[in-house]
C-alpha cells in the first residue's frame, strides 16, 4: 500500500468510525419516536450511503448493479455471497427495511449495539446451532409476514476472493415455508475490499442481482433443491464476472 493510499485508507476509517458514533448516538434519542419502516430509514439506510460515499471519496470503490429489474415488490429472503463488509452497507441501503442474521453480542456494544436492537435483527447465539437454526426460522418468519427483507448469507462467514463457500438450506428453508422465492445475489466485492487487513483496492464493484427463485414443491427436498440452484447460480454467476476460474470442459475432466 502506497503511503497515500494509507492516508486515504486511515481517513475513511476515521471519518466511518466518528459517523457511526455520532449517529448511533442520534439514533439511540431520536429513532424510538418513529414507526419502524421510518426507523429503519433514519438509522440504517443514511449511514450505510454515508459509508458508500466514504469508501467511494477516500478509496475510489465504486459499484455497478445488473439485474435491478430483478427485485420482486414483495419482499423475500436474500441469499448473497460474502466476502467483505461492503455488501453489508450497500444491502442495507438498497433494501430497505432489511434484517439480517448477527451475533447477539453485537446488541450489547454502547449505542451501536443499541442502534441495532432497533431494527429487528435477528439475533443469534452461535455457541448453539440448533436454537439459532430454530430462531432464524420462527424470527425470520415473523419479519416475512410484516414486508421485512430477511438477507441471509448462506456461506455463514466471509470468505476469500475467489473461493465460494459451502451454502447452508436456512434461507432456502425459510423461503420454501413462507411460500416466498428467495432473490440470488452475486458480487466481487472481496476484490477489492478483502476479507482480512487494512488495504482497499480502488475499483467498480459488481453486484448482479439475479430472477427470483421459487421452489419446486415443499418439504426437504424442494428446499434442499432450491439450496442447490441459488448456489450453482451464485457460483456460475462469480464464475461469469471473473472472481472464479472457468470450469474445465469435460474432456478436460475425464483427463484429469
Amino acid at each position: 500500500m502506497s503511503i497515500l493510499q494509507a492516508i486515504r485508507t486511515f481517513l475513511f476509517y476515521l471519518l466511518l468510525g466518528t459517523s457511526s458514533l455520532l449517529w448511533c448516538s442520534l439514533s439511540f434519542f431520536i429513532a424510538p419516536f418513529l414507526p419502524f419502516k421510518a426507523r429503519y430509514r433514519f438509522i440504517n439506510v443514511y449511514w450505510c450511503r454515508c459509508a458508500l460515499w466514504l469508501s467511494k471519496v477516500f478509496l475510489d470503490i465504486r459499484y455497478e448493479v445488473k439485474g435491478a429489474e430483478n427485485v420482486p415488490d414483495q419482499p423475500c429472503v436474500i441469499l448473497s455471497n460474502h466476502q467483505s463488509t461492503w455488501e453489508t452497507f450497500f444491502l442495507s441501503a438498497y433494501f430497505e427495511p432489511l434484517s439480517q442474521v448477527l451475533k447477539r453480542e453485537l446488541l450489547y456494544v454502547p449505542f451501536f449495539g443499541w442502534a441495532m436492537a432497533m431494527l429487528r435483527p435477528i439475533a443469534i447465539d452461535r455457541d448453539n446451532p440448533k436454537a439459532a437454526l430454530k430462531h432464524v426460522a420462527k424470527k425470520g418468519d415473523e419479519l416475512l409476514k410484516d414486508n421485512v427483507w430477511v438477507l441471509i448469507f448462506p456461506e455463514g462467514t466471509r470468505v476469500p476472493f475467489g473461493t465460494v463457500g459451502k451454502f447452508s438450506r436456512g434461507g432456502t428453508a425459510l423461503a420454501v415455508n413462507a411460500q416466498l422465492p428467495v432473490l440470488p445475489i452475486a458480487h466481487n466485492a472481496g476484490k477489492f475490499w478483502p476479507k482480512t487487513g487494512w488495504f482497499k483496492k480502488p475499483g467498480t464493484i459488481t453486484v448482479v442481482i439475479g430472477a427470483p427463485m421459487y421452489a419446486e414443491g415443499t418439504g426437504p427436498r424442494a428446499i434442499a433443491e432450491l439450496n442447490d440452484r441459488a448456489a450453482a447460480w451464485n457460483e456460475q454467476t462469480q464464475r461469469d464476472m471473473g472472481s472464479l476460474p472457468p470450469q474445465p470442459a469435460a474432456a478436460d475432466k475425464e483427463a484429469v
